[in-house]
């Protein structure tokens, strides 16, 4: 599948877990399968404008939340969604863009725990 249809899904999941839903109540809310709603959210399924309407009525979110990707205070994430949020940033890479990306990040962890934020 395409990038688009990934990171659809993949906010998708993202405001579900914010708002504390799981699979099984999002479909029970939108009437669309669980297997449909898993494959929509892994990037696996081509989801159609009428079902993408069912979920973001279901999630009580209007079209600019799901295609707002600059801003992504607006939902309450934790620590863990934000770390889910790299995942697709890294999936697509070589291991050794991936290695580098780790050492870069290191870098900036142990920068930041020193307390030296002039070379941040």
């Amino acid at each position: 599948m395409s990038e688009f249809v990934k990171m659809v899904g993949e906010k998708i999941r993202l405001v579900r877990k914010a708002q504390g839903i799981t699979q099984e109540r999002l479909s029970e809310l939108s009437g669309l399968s669980e297997k449909y709603l898993s494959d929509t959210e892994r990037g696996a399924r081509n989801i159609s404008l009428e079902s993408l309407e069912k979920i973001m009525q279901a999630l009580k979110i209007k079209p600019h939340e799901l295609f707002l990707y600059e801003d992504t205070n607006i939902m309450n994430e934790d620590k863990h969604q934000l770390i889910e949020m790299f995942q697709p940033l890294l999936v697509n890479r070589d291991i050794q863009e991936i290695r580098f990306l780790l050492k870069i990040v290191q870098e900036f962890v142990d920068t930041f725990e020193k307390g030296d934020s002039r070379r941040i």
